[in-house]
């Protein structure tokens, strides 16, 4: 039997066992850098499998190494840990547990995956040449992104440049499935907080006030600006709002509006010149109208790029392991990921893993409060996972 229908055998043989594993880790979901049950569960499975070198980084993450018969190439492999603060609706056994707090990105599925790589691995050491790091990384989903404290590890810097690889869950496309982009992959991403002062008051008498929220309404409007008009149509840009805070009443007129949102793009250079260009449009648009802004927007993730030549290369070997009809190119998404970090100083590849299954129901979006998958995909996700890894160490 050939290496790739041992590594379809093994991941079919230990799936059931692995989903298991995924329902324990939907359960029991922990917030941005405070993953330790995640950690210690995690630790634990490895440890299990019978893997001894874990180091721990970014101080709720591991790094462990598998190594092969002989010294050669090395390839990391990466999922992050963390949860959401969702309130989760799904009615499953495997609900989870913690209030408020919900696996609703799939980083339970990526943790899961990645021990079924290892596993398999694992089983196939004395097959390959070469050394596999298997990074799991926490914070994810929040600023500054673990990604950024992992890279400041001695342990990950003496890696040297590697090609890195990770996966993400994708509803959207149907459970044995998944998808690729060289170049270009995934957006930045900037938090935007903006705080207006005006004078509070009774709303029947408005002349004596100066209305914070008709100056955020104007704020909000205006600022499209600067993706309609101040950006090159060339340049795919998204400038979002997502938060209004004005804690007045029907008849009050508040002190101050905050405002919270979201700007995305692919260029640096724009990206740059884009925030010095609404910090400048919001504060004149308030004092215009007299009152006073506070802007703070900071750097969030850059953009993620593909690696075209390992892309292509592990494209290739997505279609050799699942078949083109499983394998699908992708467009742009404008959603952000801290890997981005990782594909800015290597070699990487960031690829789709399809969970969705419109048959079975499974169709919520990522970040929504009935987000599910189909579990097939764990077998998917794991078995490709271990052969575009092998792959890469030729």
């Amino acid at each position: 039997m050939n290496i790739k229908d041992r590594i379809k055998q093994l991941a079919q043989a230990h799936s059931s066992e692995f989903v298991k594993v995924r329902r324990h880790l939907h359960q029991y979901p922990e917030l941005s850098f405070q993953e330790h049950h995640t950690c210690a569960y995690v630790r634990e499975r490895l440890l299990e499998i019978g893997i001894t070198e874990i180091e721990s980084v970014a101080k709720t993450g591991l790094m462990a190494t598998i190594n092969g018969k002989a010294s050669g190439k090395t390839i990391l492999l990466r999922a992050d840990m963390d949860a959401l603060p969702i309130q989760e609706e799904n009615t499953v056994e495997y609900a989870s547990q913690n209030n408020g707090i919900m696996h609703a990105c799939g980083h339970d599925v990526h943790m899961t995956s990645l021990l079924l790589t290892t596993k398999i691995l694992w089983e196939l050491r004395k097959d390959f040449s070469g050394k596999v790091k298997l990074l799991f990384q926490p914070g994810e989903e929040l600023m500054p992104g673990g990604a950024t404290l992992v890279m400041k590890e001695t342990a990950y810097n003496a890696l040297g440049p590697i090609p890195h690889l990770g996966q993400h869950v994708m509803p959207n496309l149907p459970a044995g499935k998944v998808g690729f982009r060289s170049g270009l992959f995934m957006a930045s991403m900037d938090e935007i907080y903006i705080t207006i002062i005006g004078k509070g008051g009774h709303a029947a008498v408005p002349e004596e006030c100066i209305d914070p929220i008709l100056v955020a309404s104007h704020v909000i409007v205006a600022a499209q600006q600067v993706v309609s008009r101040m950006a090159s149509p060339k340049t795919p840009s998204v400038l979002s709002f997502g938060r209004i805070v004005g804690d007045g009443a029907n008849n009050v007129i508040p002190n101050k509006v905050t405002i919270e949102g979201t700007f995305r793009t692919y260029d640096e250079v724009w990206r740059t010149e884009a925030i010095e260009k609404l910090t400048k449009l919001v504060k004149s648009i308030a004092e215009g109208m007299g009152a006073e802004c506070i802007v703070d927007i900071p750097r969030g993730y850059p953009h993620l790029k593909n690696d075209e030549e390992l892309t292509n290369a592990i494209k290739k070997g997505a279609i050799d392991y699942l078949g083109s009809n499983n394998v699908v190119d992708l467009d742009l998404w404008m959603a952000a990921e801290d890997f981005a970090y990782y594909s800015q100083q290597n070699r990487a590849c960031f690829y789709l893993l399809g969970v969705g299954n419109i048959q079975k129901g499974i169709t919520s979006g990522l970040h929504t409060p009935t987000f599910n998958i189909d579990e097939s995909a764990l077998e998917t996700g794991g078995g490709l996972m271990a052969w575009l890894a092998l792959q890469s160490l030729l």
